[in-house]
């Protein structure tokens, strides 16, 4: 199983905001930060504000930050956000054309251990993985604004 670069990157994001205090962050020094793409963070930013993950500020002084505190934020809840499906395989999705699906036990191991997985990332917060600033290897940009929890 492979997340999709979209989840792998809201986690970062999340982490990269965790770890500045009470600093807004901007996408272009989270970009920065982990040598990305701009263009992909800013889509994925929408998503983690949208989904109530981050907060945006508009202006002059404006960025990102978390909307709840850390340890309210799960990792399994931010993975169903921004992961399009959880079909590790044909048969668990909605076009299944495979011949063996009424027969097959594949289906119930893998649904067994997808649901293990998830059931492991339940027991973990952004709280569990914050680093510190310096952490990052890259120098933030000049303070936007303060967060609030």
């Amino acid at each position: 199983m492979r997340l999709t670069n979209f989840s792998d990157y809201a986690l970062r994001i999340l982490m990269y905001a965790a770890a500045q205090n009470d600093r807004l962050i901007t996408i272009e020094e989270t970009a920065e930060a982990y040598g990305i793409s701009r263009a992909h963070l800013m889509k994925v930013a929408n998503q983690l504000t949208r989904a109530g993950y981050l907060k945006a500020t508009r202006g002059r002084s404006g960025g990102l930050a978390l909307a709840k505190r850390p340890d309210r934020i799960r990792l399994s809840d931010v993975l169903r956000a921004t992961e399009p499906d959880f079909s590790l395989v044909e048969c668990l999705t909605t076009n299944n054309l495979c011949v063996i699906s009424p027969r097959c036990r594949l289906r119930g191991a893998l649904n067994e251990a997808l649901a293990a997985f998830l059931e492991t990332l339940d027991g973990y917060t952004l709280d569990d993985l914050i680093l510190k600033p310096k952490d990052f290897g890259v120098r933030p940009v000049a303070t936007a604004g303060a967060r609030k929890h």
